[in-house]
């Protein structure tokens, strides 16, 4: 497995969870170079890396992973012995609309990646040895669960329970064998691009880890997403857009803590594997929602419940898949992983960095960012 210090290329750096596995390897590895290659879309943003983009071990590329021509140079010049993978498109109802552009950069920039690295590394002496292939990837690959188990027992989705408690439940999991069955072009980008890591390593025997997270929240998270989304509107006195009933059931897991398992499985895990990384940390939207605007109220100084009345249902999202669910006892057992925050805990740390950002807000909301990064580096 990869040893510090190397170089380390990490995709989609700039983004919400890229940016803070890119902090956590600058800060915890300075013996190694970290090259962040992300090509600045909306979801991109450099701002979240203010704190660390001037330390000596760390360098940005802006690119495009689907440019096979510039991944070869960036990986052959900057001599990238590890790939930490997460750039990609995410957001769900924007795949619906635009499937295409989630086939070119899911699909096919991840298709790049591992033709680039294969290519490079195979002028190596020794080949692949201490070289690795890190693919992030979703639990929406799966498909959907069910919500209750087949005695009609409602699983205790409103608490952060251990995987026992979850077990006696008879509730059913996403485990690393899980059959995929992704319903949206998102998850159908997703799961091809895992099917070619997996296919590069049992084809040229590239050394290849995939892993599978559920939902993420915490700072910097672009305000498109349910949490971040909620909390700016709570804030701003407007409509909090409630899919169906709110009845669908997500598994949560603090960034942090993904950057943290991140780091663990490059280091240790084992190449050809697939590891799935979550809470046992279950909410209804409905209930989850209701959380956010207690603890914004909370924070703002506002009476317990005086935003309730913003909660407006709407028409559900096309192909909307009820439960997700991941059985992360395999990372939990193998490495000795575990997340570190309650639900509550985290999601009170998130509201307060939101509530001492407001200039961060305010800039990726009105996109002034994207047209200053266009300009910058239009002519590189």
């Amino acid at each position: 497995m990869p040893q510090s210090p190397q170089n380390i290329m990490i995709t989609g750096g700039a983004g919400f969870i890229g940016s803070h596995v890119v902090r956590l390897f600058v800060n915890k590895y300075p013996e190694s170079k970290i090259v962040n290659v992300d090509k600045l879309t909306y979801a991109g943003n450099l701002n979240n890396l203010k704190d660390i983009e001037n330390k000596p071990n760390y360098k940005f590329i802006k690119a495009d992973i689907a440019d096979l021509d510039k991944m070869r140079e960036i990986i052959r010049e900057n001599d990238i012995t590890g790939i930490i993978h997460l750039a990609a498109e995410s957001h769900v109802d924007r795949s619906i609309k635009d499937p295409f552009t989630f086939a070119r950069t899911n699909v096919m920039g991840t298709l790049a990646l591992l033709q680039a690295a294969k290519e490079y590394w195979d002028t190596f002496a020794d080949k692949y040895d201490g070289k690795l292939f890190y693919h992030i990837s979703t639990d929406e690959v799966y498909g959907a669960l069910e919500i209750t188990n087949p005695e009609g027992v409602k699983a205790p989705f409103t608490t952060k329970a251990s995987a026992d408690d979850h077990m006696a439940f008879g509730v059913e999991f996403f485990t690393e064998t899980t059959k995929y069955d992704p319903h949206s072009p998102y998850s159908a980008s997703k799961a091809s691009s895992d099917h070619f890591v997996r296919a590069y390593h049992d084809t040229y025997d590239l050394p290849t880890i995939v892993t599978n997270c559920s939902n993420n929240y915490g700072p910097y998270q672009f305000p498109e997403k349910l949490i971040p989304l909620f909390i700016n509107n709570i804030l701003q006195g407007r409509n909090l857009p409630v899919y169906g009933k709110g009845e669908n059931v997500r598994d949560w897991l603090f960034v942090e803590d993904h950057a943290r398992a991140i780091d663990l499985i490059f280091h240790e895990g084992k190449p050809g594997d697939t590891y799935n990384i979550g809470g046992f940390n279950e909410w209804k939207n409905i209930e989850l929602i209701k959380v956010l605007i207690k603890t914004v109220d909370k924070l703002t100084g506002k009476p317990e419940g005086t935003s309730d009345h913003l909660i407006t249902y709407v028409t559900d999202r096309l192909g909307h898949d009820m439960r997700y669910a991941i059985d992360s006892r395999k990372l939990q057992e193998e490495l000795g992983w575990e997340p570190s925050l309650q639900f509550e805990e985290g999601i009170e740390k998130t509201v307060k960095w939101y509530l001492d950002n407001k200039d961060w807000v305010d800039n990726v909301t009105s996109g002034d960012y994207e047209k200053y990064y266009d300009k910058m580096y239009s002519n590189r």
